[in-house]
């Protein structure tokens, strides 16, 4: 699933706000600092203007572009875009307040030191903000693994080209150079992965998000079936603007570190979708957070006491675009468990990838308890504050059962797994075909929107408490 890139002013909304709570604080310490009171907002006059900050600020945003490259600028570039900033909006109140005929009430202190003290404000904020964003969102969990796809002639320029943009939501892990089979190492640092006979079992087998296509010379309809394949796999598709077909579904053209391209993929969200569903998430996972430190003091002792050893489980799973992470639940079988499984392999009721068994010997006498009511999965919500899942996504599939996946299967992983989704609603103890919860998963991803997301959660609640599917 590709979210699509914030456009406009709109896209920098973090600094937008930061600015403007820099500003009101400048102006409110140099009201207090002036007239030794801090009843700003009792005073008509001067709240007045506390009033109008935001305002111009937005103004002066929205027709100067002020946060173009902001990612990009330096410490001292920074402070000169912030001194003529704000010197615009000194200049703008001034201008308000002679064209109201008010300038002779208003203390010039106050307002030269509110330009003082913002300057200060909101430098400091904009720097502060620049080194959480580095921290958080340019993590490499963060970043989209792109793969880059062209011939041997532009392999060097388009990797250079590439690797301009400082500050991208791509890291590129790999290039594919489809007319040469000599054996290079990298180009600029990248490494050379596969070539065109290589190139789909490379995808296949490791993590990769996004793939950007230069092919200049390649038939349309070569590019077309190309395109066609990685999108069935979960893939997002980049294709420099020099083929467009009308066949390629749910396009948009688009900017990528400085090409123009146009994007394909199994389902395009917003940016609005993806923030108000990763706020979602981060609200149940704080909730649960706290029901997985009840329920290990109530449950934790008989888990110890049925088979002594760590009350936690944790495994490698598969997550989006083939990324690995430890997933965290109760431990609801014994200890030897993963050794008896393969014991266990001829009594296995599921068509495929999947294992499961009735009565499954293995599990612990509590662990049927907190199965059936899903208490066991409760310190996911460990692995969705950490963003490696979502409340609503495909599940994680082993790393073994990840090694086996023909290619139409790897699109299950085009988005976050999830603590449940289409398959836990749909009855999953009745579902034995893993071809079936392949179908349920891709169903979910083509089909996102925040209404289909809600509902899975409200009727995961309905499943729940009528514990169907749970065991």
């Amino acid at each position: 699933m590709y979210k699509l890139s914030n456009k406009g002013w709109l896209k920098h909304f973090d600094f937008t706000l930061m600015d403007i709570v820099s500003l009101e604080i400048a102006f409110i310490l140099s009201y207090v600092v002036k007239f030794g009171r801090t009843s700003l907002f009792s005073d008509s006059l001067y709240s007045s203007i506390a009033l109008m900050l935001p305002v111009l600020h937005v103004f002066i945003v929205f027709f100067t572009e002020e946060y173009s490259g902001i990612l990009r600028r330096g410490y001292l570039k920074e402070l000169k875009e912030v001194l003529k900033h704000n010197s615009i909006i000194l200049a703008l109140l001034f201008f308000i307040m002679f064209a109201t005929k008010q300038s002779e009430e208003y203390s010039r202190i106050v307002l030269f030191a509110m330009w003082g003290f913002s300057c200060v404000f909101v430098w400091l904020g904009r720097v502060i903000l620049k080194k959480i964003l580095f921290r958080l969102v340019f993590q490499e969990k963060n970043l989209s693994y792109l793969l880059v796809i062209t011939v041997k002639d532009m392999a060097q320029q388009t990797i250079e080209k590439m690797q301009m943009k400082k500050f991208s939501n791509y890291q590129t892990s790999g290039l594919v150079i489809v007319d040469s089979e000599e054996e290079l190492d990298a180009i600029k640092g990248v490494p050379i992965v596969a070539n065109h006979l290589t190139l789909m079992e490379y995808i296949r087998t490791n993590p990769i998000d996004s793939v950007f296509v230069s092919l200049p010379n390649a038939p349309n309809q070569e590019i077309e079936e190309l395109t066609e394949r990685l999108v069935d796999m979960g893939i997002t598709v980049h294709i420099s603007l020099n083929y467009i077909s009308d066949e390629i579904p749910n396009k948009v053209v688009e900017e990528l570190n400085g090409y123009t391209v146009l994007t394909s993929s199994i389902k395009i969200a917003t940016p609005r979708q993806m923030f108000i569903k990763r706020i979602i998430d981060i609200c149940g996972g704080l909730a649960g957070l706290l029901a997985t430190f009840v329920a290990a003091l109530i449950f934790g002792p008989i888990i110890y006491k049925q088979s002594p050893g760590p009350i936690f489980f944790s495994q490698e799973r598969v997550g989006r675009g083939g990324r690995r992470f430890h997933i965290y639940k109760f431990r609801s079988m014994y200890m030897d468990a993963e050794e008896r499984k393969k014991e266990l392999m001829e009594q296995n009721k599921m068509k495929g990838l999947m294992f499961k068994m009735d009565d499954d010997p293995r599990i612990l006498p509590i662990g049927k308890f907190i199965r059936k009511w899903s208490i066991d999965e409760l310190p996911q919500s460990i692995n969705i504050l950490r963003g490696d899942m979502s409340l609503v996504g495909t599940r994680p599939p082993t790393v073994d059962e990840y090694n086996q996946y023909e290619f139409h299967h790897k699109r299950r992983l085009a988005a976050r797994p999830g603590l449940t989704g289409m398959w836990q609603v749909s009855g999953r103890s009745d579902i034995t075909d893993f071809e079936e919860i392949v179908e349920l998963d891709t169903e979910y991803i083509r089909n996102f929107s925040l209404k289909l997301y809600i509902k899975i959660l409200f009727k995961t609640v309905g499943v729940v408490l009528g514990k169907k599917g749970s065991v």
